[in-house]
């Protein structure tokens, strides 16, 4: 974007901040980014919260029970505010990031728990949006700023937003990868019956140029899967081997959902466990397609507003979609070598669990 259009969206002071890490001389909007410093990464993980789905103007009493759960880190797996109403305007994302800040306990939860974040398609500012969309380099900005990315960080210097980390020591390292699922994705192939099970929105698409993550990210992915981890959380906005619906997800492209298979079986990639959100549901999914090991989800999705009738197929679910507010909790069991997960309500009771041992993740 050259000097004249950033004029154009207001964004010029902010592309001179994300440069020089100067907010008071590029007069960025106070209100956006923490008051604080985030706290330090954990030196070991044992416990992990993961949600999605928050409506900036929606109760939000789902922070309390994450906060008494003191969680070692928490992912934000998209649609972290709601600011996609057409025509886009820069100021919406600018003020819902500022009436999120100004949640009690999310402030409380970003000043003390260490946490990453991606976007999905309401933050990133158009509904079921990908490489279409023409306001994501303005709407990139605006996230950079409101979750305080350092200056040094890659983020601010190539496209997208996909990110990952490693923590913990060796023989109990946990790589978090975060995928962005929006500024590559090709466009969707529209259903020809809307609203009929299977096919409410979308249809798959076996066009072989059609990409999920483009091939810069999937380059930068397979780098990611060949570092030494036991545990591996990819985070995708949205659902990856989920079957049976017609929404958004990589079942829009098989061939990508494919390719995704094939790098983890590729790099031996043990530990993976697939995040995702957008469904505005709970569900724990499990694949066994392909010559690897089993491929499970964790889809948490509604922490202001689940589905609450939500129904579907889901002939690779494991047990009864959760369709009230929650949040998903993920604890390391080391000495057992098992991951204990699933999902609890707002008023930190469980609605659903699960275990999985790291030796089926092999």
């Amino acid at each position: 974007m050259n000097r004249r259009n950033l004029l154009k969206t207001g964004l010029y002071g902010t592309f001179w901040a994300s440069l020089s890490g100067c907010a008071e001389m590029a007069g960025v909007r106070a209100d956006l980014a923490p008051s604080t410093s985030m706290p330090p990464w954990p030196q070991e993980v044992q416990k992990i919260i993961f949600g999605s789905c928050i409506d900036q103007n929606k109760p939000q009493p789902i922070w309390s029970p994450i906060l008494a759960e003191k969680p070692d880190l928490f992912i934000f797996g998209g649609d972290n505010v709601y600011a996609s109403n057409q025509p886009w305007q820069l100021s919406n994302l600018e003020n819902a990031y500022a009436t999120q800040a100004a949640q009690t306990g999310f402030a409380q939860l970003r000043k003390n728990v260490p946490h990453m974040a991606i976007w999905d398609d309401h933050d990133m500012g158009m509904n079921d949006g990908g490489v279409e969309f023409p306001h994501k380099q303005a709407a990139k900005y605006a996230f950079m700023d409101f979750w305080g990315l350092p200056k040094d960080d890659p983020r601010r210097s190539r496209d997208a937003l996909y990110h990952a980390h490693i923590l913990g020591p060796a023989g109990k390292r946990v790589q978090v990868i975060l995928l962005d699922t929006r500024w590559f994705r090709s466009r969707l192939k529209v259903t020809d019956q809307r609203g009929a099970p299977g096919k409410e929105r979308y249809v798959p698409d076996f066009d072989s140029q059609k990409t999920m993550l483009g091939e810069t990210q999937w380059h930068w992915l397979e780098a990611q899967l060949r570092q030494p981890a036991e545990i591996r959380l990819i985070v995708s906005g949205v659902q990856v081997i989920v079957e049976g619906h017609g929404w958004e997800g990589w079942g829009n492209f098989p061939q990508e959902q494919d390719k995704l298979r094939q790098l983890i079986q590729r790099t031996g990639a043990n530990g993976v466990v697939l995040l995702s959100g957008d469904r505005h549901i709970g569900a724990i999914y499990k694949s066994t397609r392909g010559n690897g090991y089993p491929l499970y989800e964790i889809t948490s999705s509604g922490m202001t507003h689940a589905w609450s009738d939500a129904k579907e197929q889901g002939p690779n679910r494991l047990g009864e979609l959760v369709t009230q507010n929650h949040f998903a909790l993920i604890e390391m069991n080391w000495s057992q070598q098992r991951l204990h997960l699933g999902f609890k309500n707002t008023q930190g009771a469980w609605l659903k669990q699960q275990t999985i041992s790291l030796a089926e993740l092999q």
